[in-house]
């Protein structure tokens, strides 16, 4: 199931240069221009409290959107660069470009864990740590996964689960190239004074400390 693309909308920005550009901000408004898939360029202009917004939310530069202007067909596109205030750090201008369905494109991913009523080792008291909420994967645009799926049937005290533990959307891949940690089952406090259970959990301490 393809993940929903957050909209972003903007308008058609009338001239162009450095006094079309100053004359929307003193309209609250944040210049940008769209380039790429093979159109020619286009001069938008965002509201800055909507841009605002949806830069503090983070990761603006790693999210596909929507762009929907008016008069345009909508489009999907990246943000490629936004320009700062040297002084007061807000928004001055952004680049976006677009993208066709068959673009890769590298975009974190929800990661979603299932069937914990079957995982042993929760049963028993244990404790789901989860070390990425998210993961990095290169994916085709028009092909974007909702989220991946960890699966927990069978899982039990000590076990850790690797990027290679889980099945990747068709087509999608990871950025990092190594079998990084995505989370692991840890025991419960009253299990903690054995031997194994110290030595289970100094493992995956020293596998995710690895990680960062």
């Amino acid at each position: 199931m393809a993940r929903e693309i957050p909209n972003l909308e903007a308008t058609v920005r009338t001239g162009t240069g450095k006094g079309a550009a100053r004359q929307a901000r003193r309209e609250g408004q944040v210049p940008g221009i769209v380039y790429g898939g093979g159109a020619d360029p286009l001069a938008i202009n965002i509201p800055f409290n909507e841009l605002f917004k949806k830069l503090k939310a983070g990761r603006f530069l790693s999210t596909l959107w929507n762009l929907k202007v008016d008069g345009q067909e909508d489009v999907r596109v990246i943000c490629r660069n936004v320009q700062r205030d040297v002084v007061k750090d807000l928004p001055t201008h952004l680049d976006l470009m677009r993208l066709r369905r068959t673009s890769r494109i590298s975009l974190f991913i929800h990661v979603d864990f299932e069937n914990e009523e079957e995982a042993p080792g929760l049963k028993r008291g244990g404790v789901l740590t989860i070390v990425r909420p998210e993961v990095e994967l290169n994916v085709l645009a028009g092909d974007i996964p909702e989220k991946i799926v960890v699966d927990l049937t069978g899982k039990d005290v000590g076990d850790v689960i690797h990027i290679s533990d889980v099945d990747l959307p068709e087509g999608a891949k990871t950025t990092v190239d190594r079998d990084f940690v995505i989370a692991n089952i840890s025991a419960p406090s009253s299990l903690r004074s054995s031997d194994d259970g110290d030595a289970g959990e100094e493992a995956v301490e020293e596998e995710v400390a690895a990680e960062e």
